[in-house]
């Protein structure tokens, strides 16, 4: 069972719910639809720390619930969902999945519903500006910590011409706008740039765009699927280079599928996806380590991303049990001073950053024997 140090909970000072009243998180998520990848990993995360949480009594007499609902990529289906969320008494927090349009365009209701929300979006626009998105919290890599980290590896194996695929959605454009500022730091640059959009299988023609700039490092920025199937493109058009991953790639541990003929194939992530490289000389590289397991335990498989969405429900619940309360405005206020060694990495949360995901939290990765490794 995962170890997680919490205070003693005292008295709920709700003021439409009993003392000691069950926490409920809602949580729309991609279920289905081009994301359903990572949707489902964050349910069965989800699942699995609600079941760790009532089983160790983490929140005394209190125990917490799920509300789950599948928004299928759809900012519109996401907002009648977070609407029903805000207006429900009962709810106390909100977890959203990696569709950063889901949560702008929501960000209105969530504010004005006045009910803390995680995003596991790595879009920096989820959570800012903060005058905007006062309740709204961030928990996954940022978008430019991962170019940093991408073009430092870059530089150490003396890439100059960089060629980037990456997908035609804000998540993408993000990336691309990152990684330029990047290399040019390291005296790099950008040769070429082949885009796709968010529900494309055939990734042909981006991987030839890319391909043209004839360069010796590809990077590849999208989520796990496509960013699959974009490596396979440019194997496909004849590319032997270097292939370098996005954290947002991270997907299950075990490269089957397209990702089977890719070894050699970098990723920036975090620790959790090599965890059996990684020596437990800590409590919280132990509890990664037990958690990788537990999961593995219930699902057959590890998806990287897992941890984000069980670290945000342990934000929650960290922050009930400090407080005694499942008030919004109180919940908010804790949040903005949250700290934790978590599953997935250090996260310090304050009132001027609601973007919390530490960058020495990630690393590089390498596809080695069918599986994610530390590189190096």
């Amino acid at each position: 069972m995962l170890a997680v140090a919490l205070v003693p909970t005292a008295g709920c000072t709700h003021v439409n719910s009993p003392t000691e009243t069950d926490v409920v998180v809602a949580a729309s998520l991609e279920l289905s639809g081009s994301a359903a990848d990572l949707g489902t990993a964050y349910k069965r995360a989800l699942d699995l720390r609600v079941a760790q949480i009532n089983s160790a009594g983490l929140l005394g007499r209190r125990r917490i619930s799920l509300r789950v609902r599948d928004n299928r990529s759809d900012p519109a289906i996401a907002l009648t969902q977070i609407t029903e969320f805000t207006g429900d008494p009962g709810v106390t927090a909100i977890i959203t999945g990696a569709c950063a349009e889901c949560v702008t365009g929501a960000a209105k209701v969530i504010n004005d519903g006045r009910l803390p929300t995680i995003a596991l979006s790595p879009v920096a626009e989820v959570s800012t500006p903060l005058a905007d998105r006062k309740y709204i919290f961030r928990l996954a890599p940022n978008v430019d910590d991962d170019a940093s980290v991408l073009a430092g590896e870059l530089a150490r194996a003396g890439r100059r011409k960089v060629a980037f695929v990456s997908s035609d959605d804000a998540y993408g454009r993000g990336g691309a706008e990152a990684l330029a500022r990047e290399v040019t730091k390291i005296g790099a640059k950008v040769v070429a740039h082949g885009q796709y959009a968010p529900t494309d299988s055939d990734l042909n023609r981006a991987a030839r765009a890319a391909i043209a700039g004839n360069p010796d490092a590809i990077v590849v920025w999208g989520y796990p699927p496509q960013a699959a199937t974009a490596i396979g493109a440019v194997r496909d058009a004849g590319y032997r280079g270097q292939v370098y991953l996005d954290a947002g790639a991270a997907g299950e541990l075990f490269l089957g599928g397209p990702f089977a003929t890719t070894d050699g194939t970098a990723l920036v992530f975090t620790q959790t996806l090599a965890i059996d490289d990684v020596i437990a000389t800590t409590p919280a590289k132990a509890a990664r380590r037990q958690w990788f397991q537990d999961y593995m335990s219930r699902y057959g498989t590890y998806h990287g991303h897992a941890s984000f969405a069980a670290d945000a429900l342990q934000l929650i619940v960290n922050a009930v049990v400090k407080s005694g309360s499942v008030d919004g405005d109180t919940l908010r206020a804790v949040l903005e001073t949250s700290q934790l060694d978590g599953l997935s990495g250090q996260i310090r949360l304050t009132p001027g950053n609601h973007s919390g995901f530490m960058p020495q939290s990630l690393t590089m990765l390498e596809a080695r024997g069918g599986r994610w490794r530390l590189l190096g």
